[in-house]
Protein backbone atom coordinates (compact mmCIF):
# COMPACT_ATOMS: atom_id res chain seq x y z
CA UNK A 1 0.00 0.00 0.00
CA UNK A 2 1.28 3.45 -0.87
CA UNK A 3 0.13 6.94 -0.10
CA UNK A 4 1.20 10.35 -1.40
CA UNK A 5 0.56 13.55 0.47
CA UNK A 6 1.71 17.00 -0.50
CA UNK A 7 1.75 19.00 2.72
CA UNK A 8 -1.16 21.44 2.49
CA UNK A 9 0.27 24.91 3.05
CA UNK A 10 -1.91 27.29 5.02
CA UNK A 11 0.92 29.79 5.33
CA UNK A 12 4.20 30.65 3.70
CA UNK A 13 5.97 28.90 6.58
CA UNK A 14 4.65 25.56 5.30
CA UNK A 15 6.20 25.97 1.88
CA UNK A 16 9.68 24.78 1.02
CA UNK A 17 12.30 27.44 0.19
CA UNK A 18 11.55 27.01 -3.52
CA UNK A 19 7.96 28.18 -2.90
CA UNK A 20 6.30 24.81 -3.48
CA UNK A 21 4.77 22.37 -0.98
CA UNK A 22 6.80 19.57 0.49
CA UNK A 23 5.77 16.20 -0.92
CA UNK A 24 5.47 13.29 1.48
CA UNK A 25 5.27 9.60 0.55
CA UNK A 26 4.12 6.78 2.82
CA UNK A 27 5.10 3.16 2.27
CA UNK A 28 3.22 0.36 4.02
CA UNK A 29 3.62 -3.39 4.13
CA UNK A 30 1.24 -6.22 5.00
CA UNK A 31 2.90 -6.62 8.39
CA UNK A 32 1.55 -3.20 9.39
CA UNK A 33 4.79 -1.24 9.32
CA UNK A 34 4.80 2.22 7.76
CA UNK A 35 7.61 4.49 6.61
CA UNK A 36 7.22 8.15 5.66
CA UNK A 37 9.61 10.00 3.35
CA UNK A 38 9.92 13.55 2.01
CA UNK A 39 11.30 14.85 -1.28
CA UNK A 40 13.06 17.78 0.45
CA UNK A 41 16.45 16.36 1.37
CA UNK A 42 15.26 12.87 0.37
CA UNK A 43 14.45 12.73 4.08
CA UNK A 44 13.28 9.74 6.12
CA UNK A 45 10.61 11.18 8.43
CA UNK A 46 9.05 8.25 10.26
CA UNK A 47 9.25 4.50 10.95
CA UNK A 48 6.27 3.00 12.80
CA UNK A 49 6.48 -0.65 13.85
CA UNK A 50 3.65 -2.82 15.26
CA UNK A 51 4.74 -4.43 18.53
CA UNK A 52 3.85 -7.93 19.72
CA UNK A 53 1.19 -6.52 22.03
CA UNK A 54 -0.62 -4.84 19.14
CA UNK A 55 0.35 -1.23 19.80
CA UNK A 56 2.49 0.71 17.33
CA UNK A 57 5.73 2.52 18.14
CA UNK A 58 7.54 5.36 16.37
CA UNK A 59 11.22 4.42 16.13
CA UNK A 60 12.63 7.52 14.44
CA UNK A 61 13.20 11.04 15.69
CA UNK A 62 11.43 13.62 13.57
CA UNK A 63 9.77 17.03 13.47
CA UNK A 64 6.11 17.96 13.82
CA UNK A 65 5.84 19.54 10.34
CA UNK A 66 7.96 19.39 7.17
CA UNK A 67 8.84 23.07 7.59
CA UNK A 68 10.36 22.31 11.00
CA UNK A 69 13.10 20.33 9.29
CA UNK A 70 14.42 23.64 7.96
CA UNK A 71 14.88 24.89 11.53
CA UNK A 72 17.26 22.22 12.76
CA UNK A 73 20.93 21.43 12.26
CA UNK A 74 20.90 17.81 13.38
CA UNK A 75 20.27 16.49 9.84
CA UNK A 76 17.26 14.52 11.13
CA UNK A 77 16.64 11.70 8.65
CA UNK A 78 18.28 13.58 5.77
CA UNK A 79 20.27 12.22 2.88
CA UNK A 80 23.67 13.89 3.19
CA UNK A 81 26.28 14.40 0.46
CA UNK A 82 28.25 14.79 -1.67
CA UNK A 83 30.48 13.70 1.16
CA UNK A 84 29.02 12.60 4.48
CA UNK A 85 30.96 13.39 7.66
CA UNK A 86 33.91 15.77 7.84
CA UNK A 87 36.62 16.89 5.43
CA UNK A 88 39.55 18.61 7.14
CA UNK A 89 40.23 22.25 6.23
CA UNK A 90 37.48 21.91 3.61
CA UNK A 91 39.90 20.92 0.89
CA UNK A 92 40.71 17.92 -1.30
CA UNK A 93 43.44 17.26 -3.84
CA UNK A 94 43.20 15.09 -6.93
CA UNK A 95 45.79 14.69 -9.69
CA UNK A 96 47.78 17.59 -8.28
CA UNK A 97 44.85 20.02 -8.22
CA UNK A 98 43.48 21.28 -4.90
CA UNK A 99 39.78 22.07 -4.57
CA UNK A 100 38.65 24.41 -1.81
CA UNK A 101 35.25 23.32 -0.53
CA UNK A 102 32.76 25.50 1.30
CA UNK A 103 33.33 25.16 5.04
CA UNK A 104 30.39 24.94 7.42
CA UNK A 105 31.92 23.74 10.69
CA UNK A 106 34.78 26.03 11.56
CA UNK A 107 37.43 25.61 8.86
CA UNK A 108 36.12 22.15 7.97
CA UNK A 109 33.29 20.87 5.82
CA UNK A 110 30.57 18.68 7.36
CA UNK A 111 28.03 16.56 5.45
CA UNK A 112 28.59 18.16 2.06
CA UNK A 113 28.62 21.82 3.05
CA UNK A 114 26.09 24.47 4.11
CA UNK A 115 23.92 23.79 1.05
CA UNK A 116 24.50 20.07 0.83
CA UNK A 117 22.04 17.50 -0.46
CA UNK A 118 19.92 17.80 2.68
CA UNK A 119 18.90 21.33 1.60
CA UNK A 120 17.61 20.40 -1.88
CA UNK A 121 14.37 19.22 -3.38
CA UNK A 122 14.98 15.82 -4.90
CA UNK A 123 12.96 14.77 -7.94
CA UNK A 124 10.80 11.68 -7.48
CA UNK A 125 11.58 9.56 -10.54
CA UNK A 126 10.04 6.20 -9.64
CA UNK A 127 7.39 4.99 -7.25
CA UNK A 128 5.26 1.92 -6.70
CA UNK A 129 3.64 0.16 -3.77
CA UNK A 130 7.01 -0.94 -2.34
CA UNK A 131 9.46 1.86 -3.00
CA UNK A 132 10.21 5.43 -3.94
CA UNK A 133 13.30 6.67 -5.80
CA UNK A 134 14.58 10.24 -5.64
CA UNK A 135 17.08 11.83 -8.01
CA UNK A 136 19.26 14.93 -7.70
CA UNK A 137 21.63 16.74 -10.05
CA UNK A 138 24.63 18.48 -8.48
CA UNK A 139 26.52 20.80 -10.89
CA UNK A 140 30.27 21.18 -11.23
CA UNK A 141 31.57 23.37 -8.39
CA UNK A 142 28.62 22.65 -6.10
CA UNK A 143 29.86 23.38 -2.54
CA UNK A 144 33.34 23.37 -4.09
CA UNK A 145 33.29 19.80 -5.40
CA UNK A 146 34.54 19.03 -8.92
CA UNK A 147 32.34 17.56 -11.64
CA UNK A 148 28.70 17.26 -12.54
CA UNK A 149 27.10 14.56 -10.42
CA UNK A 150 23.78 12.74 -10.74
CA UNK A 151 22.63 10.75 -7.73
CA UNK A 152 19.67 8.51 -6.91
CA UNK A 153 18.40 7.34 -3.53
CA UNK A 154 15.90 4.49 -3.43
CA UNK A 155 13.91 3.58 -0.31
CA UNK A 156 12.35 0.11 -0.36
CA UNK A 157 10.14 -1.33 2.41
CA UNK A 158 10.00 -5.12 2.45
CA UNK A 159 7.32 -7.40 3.86
CA UNK A 160 9.64 -8.47 6.71
CA UNK A 161 10.11 -4.87 7.97
CA UNK A 162 13.39 -4.00 6.31
CA UNK A 163 13.96 -0.52 4.98
CA UNK A 164 16.53 -0.85 2.22
CA UNK A 165 18.33 2.30 1.08
CA UNK A 166 20.13 2.04 -2.25
CA UNK A 167 22.35 4.85 -3.52
CA UNK A 168 23.98 5.25 -6.89
CA UNK A 169 25.87 8.14 -8.45
CA UNK A 170 27.87 9.11 -11.51
CA UNK A 171 30.27 12.00 -12.17
CA UNK A 172 32.12 13.48 -15.14
CA UNK A 173 35.22 14.47 -13.10
CA UNK A 174 36.95 12.55 -10.33
CA UNK A 175 35.26 13.43 -7.05
CA UNK A 176 34.91 11.80 -3.62
CA UNK A 177 31.35 10.53 -3.05
CA UNK A 178 30.04 9.33 0.30
CA UNK A 179 26.27 9.17 0.76
CA UNK A 180 24.35 8.23 3.88
CA UNK A 181 21.09 8.77 5.71
CA UNK A 182 21.30 10.62 9.02
CA UNK A 183 18.38 8.94 10.80
CA UNK A 184 18.25 9.08 14.60
CA UNK A 185 16.72 6.03 16.25
CA UNK A 186 15.04 5.63 19.60
CA UNK A 187 13.58 2.13 19.78
CA UNK A 188 11.87 2.95 23.10
CA UNK A 189 9.90 5.78 21.56
CA UNK A 190 10.49 9.51 21.70
CA UNK A 191 11.71 11.50 24.67
CA UNK A 192 13.57 8.66 26.41
CA UNK A 193 17.33 8.66 27.00
CA UNK A 194 18.76 6.43 24.28
CA UNK A 195 21.82 5.49 26.33
CA UNK A 196 19.79 2.68 27.92
CA UNK A 197 19.77 0.93 24.53
CA UNK A 198 22.09 -2.02 24.02
CA UNK A 199 24.39 -1.93 21.00
CA UNK A 200 26.56 -4.51 19.30
CA UNK A 201 29.00 -3.29 16.63
CA UNK A 202 31.03 -5.69 14.52
CA UNK A 203 34.23 -3.65 14.43
CA UNK A 204 37.68 -4.11 15.94
CA UNK A 205 39.00 -0.61 15.15
CA UNK A 206 37.78 2.96 15.34
CA UNK A 207 39.08 6.46 14.62
CA UNK A 208 39.79 8.61 17.70
CA UNK A 209 38.66 12.18 17.14
CA UNK A 210 39.40 15.62 18.47
CA UNK A 211 36.96 18.18 19.81
CA UNK A 212 36.21 19.24 16.22
CA UNK A 213 35.12 15.69 15.36
CA UNK A 214 38.02 15.14 12.97
CA UNK A 215 40.16 12.02 13.25
CA UNK A 216 43.34 12.24 15.31
CA UNK A 217 45.98 9.95 13.87
CA UNK A 218 45.01 6.56 12.54
CA UNK A 219 42.77 3.66 13.43
CA UNK A 220 43.08 2.20 16.93
CA UNK A 221 41.92 -1.04 18.50
CA UNK A 222 38.76 -1.00 20.59
CA UNK A 223 40.38 -3.54 22.92
CA UNK A 224 40.24 -2.52 26.60
CA UNK A 225 38.48 0.78 25.83
CA UNK A 226 34.98 2.13 26.24
CA UNK A 227 34.74 2.11 22.45
CA UNK A 228 34.40 -1.69 22.37
CA UNK A 229 30.92 -2.84 21.32
CA UNK A 230 31.92 -6.25 19.98
CA UNK A 231 29.83 -7.73 22.76
CA UNK A 232 26.44 -6.12 23.30
CA UNK A 233 26.32 -3.49 26.06
CA UNK A 234 24.37 -0.34 26.83
CA UNK A 235 25.59 2.98 25.49
CA UNK A 236 25.58 4.18 29.11
CA UNK A 237 27.93 1.50 30.43
CA UNK A 238 31.21 3.09 29.30
CA UNK A 239 29.86 6.50 28.41
CA UNK A 240 32.55 9.24 28.59
CA UNK A 241 35.09 6.67 29.80
CA UNK A 242 37.59 7.57 27.09
CA UNK A 243 39.33 10.88 26.42
CA UNK A 244 38.15 10.82 22.80
CA UNK A 245 34.56 10.55 24.05
CA UNK A 246 35.04 13.37 26.51
CA UNK A 247 36.25 15.68 23.74
CA UNK A 248 32.94 15.35 21.85
CA UNK A 249 30.62 14.74 24.86
CA UNK A 250 29.84 11.14 23.97
CA UNK A 251 30.12 8.81 21.02
CA UNK A 252 30.73 10.48 17.65
CA UNK A 253 33.22 8.10 16.08
CA UNK A 254 33.71 6.05 12.95
CA UNK A 255 34.18 2.28 13.22
CA UNK A 256 35.88 0.27 10.49
CA UNK A 257 33.62 -2.76 10.07
CA UNK A 258 34.74 -6.37 9.84
CA UNK A 259 35.38 -7.34 6.22
CA UNK A 260 32.55 -9.87 6.46
CA UNK A 261 30.12 -6.98 7.05
CA UNK A 262 30.57 -5.55 3.56
CA UNK A 263 27.42 -7.16 2.24
CA UNK A 264 23.76 -7.27 3.15
CA UNK A 265 24.00 -10.85 4.46
CA UNK A 266 26.21 -10.20 7.51
CA UNK A 267 25.15 -7.62 10.12
CA UNK A 268 27.24 -4.57 10.87
CA UNK A 269 25.36 -3.78 14.10
CA UNK A 270 22.42 -4.69 16.31
CA UNK A 271 20.51 -2.23 18.51
CA UNK A 272 17.95 -3.17 21.19
CA UNK A 273 15.40 -1.03 22.99
CA UNK A 274 15.79 -0.83 26.76
CA UNK A 275 12.46 -2.64 27.24
CA UNK A 276 13.61 -5.43 24.89
CA UNK A 277 10.54 -5.11 22.69
CA UNK A 278 12.38 -3.96 19.55
CA UNK A 279 15.59 -4.97 17.79
CA UNK A 280 17.13 -3.17 14.84
CA UNK A 281 19.84 -4.85 12.76
CA UNK A 282 21.98 -2.87 10.33
CA UNK A 283 23.49 -4.28 7.15
CA UNK A 284 25.64 -2.23 4.79
CA UNK A 285 28.04 -2.42 1.89
CA UNK A 286 29.82 0.66 3.26
CA UNK A 287 33.16 0.08 5.02
CA UNK A 288 32.35 2.01 8.20
CA UNK A 289 29.62 3.08 10.61
CA UNK A 290 29.62 6.41 12.41
CA UNK A 291 28.18 5.97 15.90
CA UNK A 292 26.65 9.22 17.16
CA UNK A 293 24.89 9.31 20.52
CA UNK A 294 23.04 12.58 19.88
CA UNK A 295 25.47 14.69 21.89
CA UNK A 296 24.22 17.97 20.39
CA UNK A 297 20.54 17.21 19.77
CA UNK A 298 19.34 19.74 22.32
CA UNK A 299 16.93 22.25 20.81
CA UNK A 300 16.11 20.30 17.63
CA UNK A 301 12.34 20.56 16.99
CA UNK A 302 10.54 17.38 18.08
CA UNK A 303 7.56 15.53 16.69
CA UNK A 304 5.44 16.51 19.72
CA UNK A 305 5.96 20.22 19.07
CA UNK A 306 8.61 20.64 21.74
CA UNK A 307 12.30 20.04 21.30
CA UNK A 308 14.65 17.13 21.78
CA UNK A 309 17.23 16.86 24.53
CA UNK A 310 20.74 15.55 24.07
CA UNK A 311 21.03 11.75 24.00
CA UNK A 312 17.43 11.08 22.95
CA UNK A 313 18.44 9.50 19.65
CA UNK A 314 21.33 7.47 18.26
CA UNK A 315 22.59 7.53 14.66
CA UNK A 316 24.38 4.67 12.92
CA UNK A 317 25.54 6.25 9.67
CA UNK A 318 26.93 3.95 6.97
CA UNK A 319 29.79 5.61 5.11
CA UNK A 320 33.49 5.88 4.33
CA UNK A 321 35.75 6.87 7.18
CA UNK A 322 35.69 10.65 7.77
CA UNK A 323 38.24 12.75 5.88
CA UNK A 324 39.01 9.74 3.67
CA UNK A 325 39.81 11.87 0.58
CA UNK A 326 42.87 13.08 2.48
CA UNK A 327 43.86 9.65 3.83
CA UNK A 328 44.45 7.19 0.98
CA UNK A 329 46.46 5.03 3.41
CA UNK A 330 43.37 3.92 5.32
CA UNK A 331 42.35 0.28 4.71
CA UNK A 332 39.08 0.68 2.84
CA UNK A 333 37.78 1.01 -0.69
CA UNK A 334 38.73 4.13 -2.64
CA UNK A 335 36.24 6.91 -1.90
CA UNK A 336 36.98 8.68 -5.19
CA UNK A 337 34.41 8.18 -7.93
CA UNK A 338 35.83 8.43 -11.44
CA UNK A 339 34.09 9.22 -14.74
CA UNK A 340 32.61 6.14 -16.36
CA UNK A 341 32.20 4.37 -13.01
CA UNK A 342 29.04 4.07 -10.91
CA UNK A 343 28.94 4.56 -7.14
CA UNK A 344 26.77 1.95 -5.46
CA UNK A 345 26.02 1.75 -1.73
CA UNK A 346 23.30 -0.15 0.12
CA UNK A 347 22.24 0.01 3.76
CA UNK A 348 19.43 -2.02 5.30
CA UNK A 349 17.69 -1.36 8.62
CA UNK A 350 15.77 -4.44 9.76
CA UNK A 351 13.20 -3.84 12.51
CA UNK A 352 12.04 -6.79 14.61
CA UNK A 353 9.33 -6.84 17.28
CA UNK A 354 10.51 -9.18 20.04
Amino acid sequence: MLKNDAASPSSVDQLAPDGHPFELTELHNKAGMSVTLMDWGATWLSAILPLKGGEKRELLLGCQTPADYLRQRAYLGATVGRYANRIAKAQITVEGETFHLIANQGENQLHGGPEGFHTRRWKKVKQDEKQVTYQLFSPDGDQGFPGNLTVEAQYLLTEDNRLEIHYQAQVDKSCPVNLTNHAYFNLDGEGIDVRAHRLQLFADRYLPSGSDGLPIGGLESVERTGMDFRQAKTLARDFLKDRCQQRVKGYDHAYLLHRTCGATESPAAHLWSSDNQVQMSVYTTAPALQLYSGNSLSGAPARNGGSYANYTGVALESEFLPDSPNHPEWPQLDCWLKPGKVYHSTTVYHFIAL
